[in-house]
């Protein structure tokens, strides 16, 4: 078994465009403290915090020794009057990750740009959405990229009946990630078990599932709950991370797992070295121990 790839993710650095969410820690301060975990991937994250230049962006992290591997891109796929908007915006998405050295276009279903509450889908909206996965699969190929569909709080592809809506109408392909399924209600390793060759990139996120039953009841926001502890240190919280990771690696999975642990920086920014560095340094640990397990067991059997 070779070696797992492991990305980090800016949002596990408090990286955020929501207001209110925080300082954003410098690009070269997280890519440093990167670098210091041995980590040499990251994802695009939010605007303003890579240069808005692709090939700026591509130069940044050659020179810091850092491959960009995706990008986050929210796209209203449901409305057919906004269709060659969305494939315009969809477009330009795809060409700066490629600028950048990205190789996945992670997909968000939003209702509109603002992000507004979420909505039950008609036939015909569900039937638009899927014909635009293609749409946008063949835009990702054009580029040298793959799209992977990423469920998520807050947008149309949420609860675990959004998640079997898609996996029987459509033949895109997943960013597991095992923090928004659970809080959906889809138990990330029936995915992973199940639907492993679905899967393009994994999100390892762990989730205080007491929080997530205040989040689901409309009781607090995202941010809120993340305030208030919705995301733990991989091992920390309720979800089985170390299931996804034998389920997937049972079924020859060889991509991107990226540590991703939603927080927020409150006050004035840590010392580097010290903060968010240090929790991403316990979830990697955790991590590890899972692969040299699996790896164990496998050696048994």
């Amino acid at each position: 078994m070779s070696q797992p790839l492991i990305a980090g993710a800016p949002i596990s650095w408090g990286v955020c465009e929501v207001p209110g969410w925080g300082p954003m820690l410098p690009v070269d301060r997280v890519l440093r403290e990167l670098r210091s975990l041995g980590l040499n991937a990251i994802e695009l994250g939010s605007p303003g915090f890579f240069p808005d230049d692709p090939q700026e962006v591509r130069d940044l992290l050659d020179s810091a020794g850092v491959q960009l591997i995706a990008g986050f891109i929210p796209v209203v796929l449901h409305d057919a009057a906004v269709r060659d908007e969305t494939l315009r915006q969809a477009e330009a998405a795809a060409e700066r990750l490629r600028v950048g050295g990205a190789q996945h276009f992670v997909t968000a279903v939003v209702v509109d740009a603002q992000w507004s509450p979420r909505r039950p889908l008609s036939d015909a909206e569900w039937s638009h959405t899927f014909e635009m996965f293609t749409e946008i699969d063949a835009i990702c190929a054009r580029h040298g990229l793959t799209q992977v569909l990423h469920p998520h709080v807050g947008t149309l592809v949420e609860t675990a009946d959004d998640v079997r809506t898609v996996l029987a109408g459509s033949d895109v392909h997943w960013c597991l990630d095992t923090g928004h399924l659970a809080i959906g209600g889809f138990d990330p390793v029936e995915l992973a078990r199940d639907y492993s060759d679905r899967v393009g990139m994994v999100h390892l996120k762990d989730v205080n599932l007491a929080v997530a039953e205040r989040l689901n009841a409309k009781e607090l926001t995202l941010m809120e709950a993340t305030f208030a502890g919705i995301f733990r240190n991989l091992g920390d919280g309720d979800v089985d991370i170390a299931g996804v990771i034998d389920a997937m690696t049972t079924a020859g999975y060889d991509g991107w797992w990226v540590l991703e642990q939603d927080t927020a920086i409150v006050g004035e920014p840590p010392p580097e070295g010290s903060g968010p560095v240090e929790d991403i340094a316990k979830s990697l640990s955790f991590v590890k121990k899972c692969f040299e397990s699996d790896r164990s067991e496998r050696t048994v059997r």
